[in-house]
């Protein structure tokens, strides 16, 4: 059985989702929902999001999609393609025992895995920040908001926050199989 893909983003107002290939905001509170959200899965993401993560991150199995046949990296999995990365991906979650699989960035990687994916857990950054990379847009009509909180600047958060749930409006029941289910 093919498991979902889900993906897990930050995004400013106006689609920013870094500079310099890094993030261009401190959000600890992101940072421990990310953590959650991605416990005990496998990660897709591409080697520019890998190398400034800077390590494998524990708990969580990575894959790197990168076009340099030469890239290795200890503790993580390395495919040339992002079809490549899911099949990998798929075959680490059943290892796994997880129910979905998290495409964590980059810009090209959301882009080119958007359409297979079947939710979108979205932070809403509340600020326009200059960057360099901006995630794809969303077709509206494709999408249906399933959760929504709104959360104010913690101790160390840089911005006021949303977050929200994307669920993919589909009538494909292998795209949408756990579109709307958490683990």
């Amino acid at each position: 059985m093919m498991l979902p893909l889900v993906i897990v983003v930050a995004v400013a107002e106006n689609g920013v989702i870094g500079k310099d290939n890094n993030l261009s905001w401190r959000m600890p509170s992101d940072l421990r929902r990310f953590r959650r959200i991605t416990m005990g899965k496998p990660l897709i993401m591409g080697r520019k999001t890998f190398q400034s993560v800077g390590r494998p991150l524990p708990g969580r199995e990575i894959v790197v999609v990168t076009h340099d046949g030469g890239f290795k990296a200890d503790g993580v999995h390395v495919a040339h393609s992002p079809q490549a990365a899911v099949a990998k991906a798929q075959e680490l979650a059943h290892e796994m025992g997880a129910r979905e699989i998290i495409v964590a960035g980059g810009a090209a990687i959301y882009g080119s895995l958007l359409p297979h994916t079947s939710r979108v857990d979205l932070t809403r950054v509340h600020a326009v920040i200059e960057g360099d990379v901006i995630f794809p847009s969303l077709d509206q009509g494709e999408w249906r908001e399933t959760a929504r909180e709104e959360h104010a600047a913690q101790p160390g958060d840089d911005h006021d926050f949303t977050l929200i749930t994307l669920a993919r409006i589909a009538s494909d029941p292998q795209l949408c199989a756990g579109s709307t289910r958490r683990s």
